[in-house]
């Protein structure tokens, strides 16, 4: 079956009509195939706006963007608190260096005459060995205190033995760093 208005349009003269039904046919196929694709597309695009909504509306109905910006905020002040926290932290490490650390206690009898050791020295350091030496001279009538001072380990005067021992052993102490 030949149609005029085709031949007369495409001028096909003795075109064969079952290349057009093929064709026709082979144009229906991929139409249905880009249909079942557009609708298999169009749910994955519902499901991933679902978890866009879901995710936007956050607990008590407050938006992704203000989250962030609230954890962006709260970001910012932790890191001004540990910006200061490490200020205040090398303020108490310089501090902690002229405190009086090491600490040494040597008892003696000063005398010889009254037993018990009741004579002492304690030698009080920093971590720089700086500060000084407190010698108690016990006697039956008195008690004598002297105090020398101690710069980086070393003292001008002349130690007793007992000063001179309790000085080495608060040098001795170590401070963990």
């Amino acid at each position: 079956m030949e149609s005029n208005i085709l031949n007369s349009i495409l001028n096909l003269g003795s075109f064969d009509a079952g290349y057009l039904v093929i064709a026709v046919l082979v144009l229906l196929i991929i139409v249905v195939v880009l249909i079942v694709l557009t609708i298999v597309n169009g749910k994955k695009l519902k499901a991933a706006q679902a978890r866009i909504d879901a995710l936007c509306l956050g607990k008590n109905a407050e938006s992704l963007e203000g989250e962030i910006a609230k954890i962006l905020e709260e970001n910012q002040y932790l890191m001004t608190e540990v910006s200061q926290h490490k200020a205040y932290i090398k303020t108490i490490f310089k501090r902690l260096k002229l405190a009086y650390q090491k600490f040494a206690l040597v008892k003696y009898d000063a005398l010889d005459q009254m037993g018990g050791k009741l004579s002492f020295v304690i030698a009080f350091l920093d971590e720089n060995n700086n500060g000084f030496l407190l010698n108690s001279v016990h006697s039956a009538t008195m008690n004598y205190i002297y105090s020398k001072t101690v710069v980086e380990g070393e003292v001008e005067v002349e130690l007793g033995a007992e000063e001179e021992e309790a000085l080495e052993k608060a040098k001795a102490v170590k401070i963990p760093k």
